[in-house]
């Protein structure tokens, strides 16, 4: 919540940019498409902004395409990680009972002789 509130502080000079700009050109503009009659009338900040948010939209779309790549490569390098992880914790553990001494036997203490029954 508190993240959002910071987000919305710092975007609002951004959106009073928007507003300001759109009050100031509503001025009704033409745009043909070429190889259709089709003609549309709108004001002009809409259709400028219009633009700027399908040129926005491609522009996302065309990185998220691009990334796709290094994803599946980050998430192969994440998986190959881990299995080296359990490979090297496997091999940890067989050097731990490798290094111990076969049995727990307990040796007398050097120097003293003992006497059996």
């Amino acid at each position: 919540m508190r993240s959002l509130f910071w987000r919305l502080i710092l975007l609002s000079p951004f959106f009073l940019l928007f507003v300001l700009f759109a009050l100031s050109n509503t001025e009704p503009a033409r745009i043909g498409l070429w190889p259709t009659d089709l003609m549309v009338e709108a004001p002009l900040s809409l259709m400028i902004l219009g633009a700027m948010g399908l040129a926005f939209l491609l522009g996302a779309i065309s990185t998220w395409v691009v990334g796709i790549g290094a994803r599946m490569r980050a998430r192969r390098f994440e998986q190959e990680a881990a299995r080296l992880r359990a490979e090297l914790e496997a091999a940890q553990t067989r050097l731990a009972r490798a290094s111990r001494p076969p049995s727990q036997t307990i040796l007398p203490p050097a120097g003293r002789d003992v006497v059996r029954a």
